[in-house]
């Protein structure tokens, strides 16, 4: 008896089914890596269709942004009529993003309308689009203004921290302008509030198209 144990504990098939070989280990690494790189290429080649190939006659409408530059940030914003609630919240979809006091002025109130009618023009794409409207006081806002635009959530967030992401060219303000997000959370292009929201359309159409994701 003492031989068969003796046997059992030196035989290496009767290691632990949990132990793996280094091979085992590197071989199961790669395999992670490839799922994660298959998960991740639709977003990786919409990038490449805009930053890197640029076949002659191609433009787009918006000013393009460095995503790696803006991630999107902790703004310890709150969801209107209710409570805590961050901008990350609607990841995993394209987000059109306006900036604005809560007065919400003529220039607020058309690129509250754009975004509508250009997630309306999206047809059966329309779900992949989130409207944000981010107000940067603690003043009330229009109960009308509010049923008008219903679908665009809003947050109110502390202008310092809405302002130290959001880029704007000298001379304008983040109010000044319509910011793209894509569904990682990666701001990618700028547009003036008063932009012809028909070219704005041109733009998410691309965009849409080359990425499944969101």
């Amino acid at each position: 008896m003492n031989e068969k144990v003796s046997d059992t504990m030196t035989n290496p098939v009767n290691k632990s089914a949990n132990e793996h070989t280094p091979q085992q280990i590197h071989r199961g690494r790669w395999k992670l890596y490839l799922v994660i790189a298959i998960c991740a290429s639709p977003l990786f080649f919409s990038y490449l269709t805009y930053y890197v190939i640029k076949p002659t006659g191609r433009t787009n409408y918006g000013t393009l942004l460095d995503p790696r530059l803006y991630p999107m940030p902790k703004l310890d914003s709150q969801l209107q009529g209710s409570g805590a609630q961050e901008l990350d919240a609607y990841k995993g979809k394209w987000i059109m993003l306006q900036v604005s006091a809560s007065d919400c002025q003529a220039a607020c109130k058309k690129s509250l309308l754009n975004m509508r009618q250009l997630r309306l023009m999206q047809g059966k794409d329309m779900d992949r689009i989130e409207r944000v409207l981010v107000i940067t006081d603690q003043n009330p806002m229009e109960t009308s203004l509010l049923r008008e635009y219903d679908g665009t959530h809003v947050l109110r967030a502390d202008a310092k921290n809405v302002e130290a992401w959001l880029p704007a060219e000298q001379g304008s303000t983040m109010q000044d302008r319509l910011y793209l997000i894509d569904p990682l959370g990666n701001l990618m292009m700028r547009y003036s509030v008063d932009a012809d929201p028909y070219k704005i359309k041109k733009d998410l159409d691309k965009l849409l198209k080359a990425s499944s994701i969101g």
